[in-house]
């Protein structure tokens, strides 16, 4: 366990958590700390940018062989994930179908920051992640908020707006495109054309990432007042669903034949939960959902975990699975 205290340290005192802890810090202090609405969105272009060109660039050098069995293990947890997720918030949490879906889509979803700080939480080790991952994220991304809205659809009397329109809204909002398009320019420019913007897109992507940290703190500790209304059992789903999810994304990752750094982001993807993509789908399908439920769930209860003590849980499961030191 001296190992996993190890990595939990240096974690928590990486710039990017404690950026984040200053956001926090700063609400809960009342300051006047804010960051314009417009500067946030383009830093969140940016990283979504960064992080799918450079997906797109390591395709390019890699042979499909290699990427098929972590495609299809993504997508067996982006199904499976919501699944259990609504059955545990419905039959054990005792929640209505629709709060029970929303939260489902939401953990079945994955948190793109997230992943970004564990990218580079990894790099900072002898196991960083294969640069294919990031494909990885936008295969996990849509599917499970699909599967999470066919189980609502399945329960509920209620209909809401078509799969269709949900697909379409998902697929073309900012998180999903920024992905999926950056992937195909990194691909298609390769290494070569990458370098060209790597001073931009790499040399500053760290320092960035800490500004948008810095916000996400803000906005986490403003949803903590919300923590009474969800209730204990919430809370306790926030921590113990990601873990469980978290171990599962690493055991599978190994099956996958991924390597430690690679296991390692995939138990991230699992455990995460977003709040970017998944709000804006549950918002147009599932209106009769409770904000407070799924966005405090995520964003000020399960974000945070993962952030300072997820991320290094799942790095100890990953290297105690391979046997490495």
């Amino acid at each position: 366990m001296g190992v996993f205290f190890e990595l939990l340290s240096a974690n928590l005192l990486s710039p990017v958590v404690l950026c984040f802890a200053l956001g926090v810090i700063a609400t809960l202090l009342k300051s006047d700390l804010e960051l314009p609405d417009a500067f946030i969105t383009a830093l969140s272009i940016y990283l979504l940018l960064a992080i799918g060109l450079k997906g797109g660039v390591a395709l390019s050098n890699t042979p499909l062989k290699v990427l098929i069995t972590p495609i299809v293990g993504t997508l067996a947890l982006g199904i499976a994930i919501p699944c259990w997720s609504y059955a545990v918030m419905r039959y054990l949490g005792k929640f209505e179908v629709a709060d029970s879906a929303a939260v489902a889509a939401h953990y079945g979803s994955c948190s793109v920051v997230t992943f970004i700080t564990a990218i580079q939480f990894l790099q900072e080790t002898p196991h960083p992640a294969e640069g294919f991952m990031p494909a990885l994220v936008a295969i996990l991304e849509v599917p499970a908020i699909i599967v999470a809205l066919l189980i609502a659809r399945l329960y509920s009397r209620t209909k809401g707006s078509s799969l269709g329109v949900v697909l379409y809204e998902t697929v073309a909002g900012r998180s999903v495109l920024l992905l999926i398009g950056g992937m195909i320019i990194g691909y298609l420019g390769g290494q070569r054309q990458f370098d060209k913007v790597s001073v931009f897109f790499f040399d500053a992507f760290l320092g960035i990432l800490c500004l948008f940290m810095l916000e996400l703190g803000i906005k986490a500790a403003s949803r903590l007042k919300d923590l009474r209304q969800v209730g204990l059992f919430l809370i306790a789903f926030g921590i113990l669903m990601p873990i469980f999810n978290g171990v599962l994304g690493v055991w599978l990752g190994e099956l996958c034949g991924l390597s430690v750094g690679g296991a390692t982001a995939l138990g991230v993807l699992a455990a995460s939960a977003s709040y970017i993509a998944a709000p804006a789908a549950v918002r147009i399908a599932l209106p009769e959902a409770n904000p407070t439920y799924y966005l405090t769930s995520s964003l000020a209860i399960t974000f945070p975990f993962n952030l300072a003590f997820g991320i290094p849980l799942f790095y100890w499961v990953a290297r105690k699975l391979f046997g490495v030191d």
